[in-house]
C-alpha cells in the first residue's frame, strides 16, 4: 500500500442513489450496493490507496452503516485502504465505532481506518436521540473516549453523554495497533485546532471555492500541533475533493455535471442556495478551482498544484459520485485515477524529489 509519490490517492463515496425522485426506481438499493463494492474492488486492484465510504441517514445515501459495507470489501480487496469517509461520531455510540472498525482491520488484515466529525448534515441527532444543541460537546467527549478505546482495552471514563465506563474490557482488538483515527473537517477553524492540539491527522473537504484559500486554516492545525508538541509527521494533511475523470476534459464535465447540479441544486433548495448553473460549474473547475473535473493530465495538475498550495498533502480523495451516475463511468473514473493518473502524479514528485 504505498502511496503516490508521497500522496495517497483514493476515492469516497457515500453510496448515492438519486436526488431526482422521479429516477429512484432507476436503481434497486441492492444493486446499489454491488455496484460500490465493484467500485472498491476495482480501485483496490487498479493500485489506489484508499477508498473511503461515508455516514449519511438521507433518503439519496445508502450509506448509513459504513463499517458493514467496507466489512464486505475487505473480504474482497487485498491491499486498499478502507475508511468512513466519515464516521458522525456525535450521534453514534464510540464503543461500537471502535468495536466495528476493529472488526473491520481484522477482516483486512490492518487496513482499516476512521475519519470522523461531527457530520454535514443533521438527520442522526434525531434519529438517535440527540440534542443538536450539543452539537459540539457531544463530538469532543465522544472523541476523547474513542482516542481512550484505541489506547488500551479496560477503559475508565465517564461523561455527559453516555453510561460511564468502569474497567469493562472491549472487544475485539483490531489487528494493526493503533487502528488509524482521523478527524474530518468542513473549514471551522475550531475544529481544525483541535486535531492539530490532539495530534490526528486531518482531513478536510474542500467542495468549493479555491482550494489556496483554505491554507490559513491549515496553518492553525499546524501551528497547535506544534504547540502542542506534536513532530510535523504526526500532523499529516488529507483533503476531500468533488471530481471526475474521463478520457477527454470536456467528456468530464458533461457527464458530471447534470449529476453534480441535480445533488446541489437539491441540497441547495432545503439550505437557501441558488441553483447549479453550468457557468458556475465550469469556473469551480478552473485551474484555481476546487473541482478535480478533466482528463487525467488535468485532474493530475489540479492535485499538483493543491499540494503545493496547501503546503504539502498526504492524501486525496475524490467522491466520483456526487449524485448518482453511471456506474461504467464511474468503473472508467477508478480505472482512470490508477493507470493514468496516479503515474502522472508519481513522476512529477520523482523529478522534483531529484532535482
Amino acid at each position: 500500500m504505498s502511496s503516490i509519490g508521497g500522496i495517497q490517492l483514493g476515492v469516497d463515496s457515500f453510496a448515492e442513489t438519486s436526488f431526482d425522485a422521479v429516477k429512484r426506481g432507476s436503481m434497486s438499493e441492492a444493486d446499489r450496493i454491488r455496484d460500490l463494492l465493484e467500485e472498491i474492488e476495482l480501485a483496490d486492484q487498479v493500485g489506489l490507496d484508499v477508498f473511503g465510504v461515508g455516514e449519511h441517514h438521507r433518503k439519496e445515501y445508502l450509506a448509513s452503516t459504513p463499517a458493514v459495507i467496507l466489512a464486505a470489501a475487505a473480504a474482497r480487496t487485498k491491499r486498499i485502504r478502507l475508511t468512513s469517509a466519515v464516521t458522525v461520531l456525535s450521534s453514534d455510540d464510540p464503543v461500537r465505532v471502535f468495536q466495528d472498525f476493529a472488526t473491520v482491520d481484522l477482516i483486512s488484515r490492518g487496513r482499516a481506518e476512521i475519519i470522523v466529525g461531527r457530520g454535514s448534515f443533521t438527520e442522526s441527532f434525531p434519529l438517535f436521540g440527540y440534542n443538536l444543541d450539543d452539537y459540539d460537546t457531544l463530538f469532543s467527549e465522544k472523541l476523547e473516549l474513542l482516542l481512550k478505546l484505541r489506547d488500551r482495552t479496560e477503559v475508565h471514563w465517564s461523561g455527559k453523554h453516555r453510561a460511564a465506563l468502569t474497567g469493562q474490557g472491549v472487544y475485539p482488538r483490531p489487528f494493526r495497533n493503533p487502528l488509524p483515527i482521523r478527524i474530518g473537517v468542513g473549514g471551522t477553524p475550531q475544529s481544525l485546532v483541535r486535531a492539530g492540539t490532539l495530534g490526528l491527522p486531518l482531513v478536510l473537504a474542500i467542495i468549493g471555492g479555491e482550494p489556496h484559500r483554505y491554507r490559513s486554516l491549515l496553518d492553525l492545525y499546524r501551528q497547535a500541533g506544534a504547540r502542542a508538541g506534536h513532530p510535523p509527521e504526526k500532523l499529516t494533511v488529507g483533503i476531500h475533493n468533488l471530481g471526475f475523470v474521463a478520457d477527454e476534459t470536456a467528456l468530464a464535465a458533461d457527464q458530471h455535471f447534470p449529476s453534480y447540479a441535480g445533488a446541489f441544486t437539491a441540497i441547495g433548495r432545503e439550505r437557501g442556495w441558488a441553483a447549479v448553473t453550468r457557468p458556475q460549474y465550469d469556473a469551480t473547475r478552473g485551474p484555481t478551482g476546487a473541482l478535480l473535473v478533466g482528463d487525467p493530465e488535468t485532474v493530475a495538475e489540479k492535485i499538483l498544484y493543491e499540494n503545493e498550495a496547501l503546503g504539502g498533502i498526504a492524501r486525496m480523495t475524490m467522491l466520483l459520485n456526487g449524485g448518482a451516475m453511471p456506474h461504467r463511468q464511474v468503473m472508467h473514473a477508478i480505472e482512470l485515477l490508477g493507470t493514468k493518473v496516479a503515474p502522472l502524479i508519481r513522476k512529477e514528485l520523482a523529478g522534483r524529489a531529484a532535482g
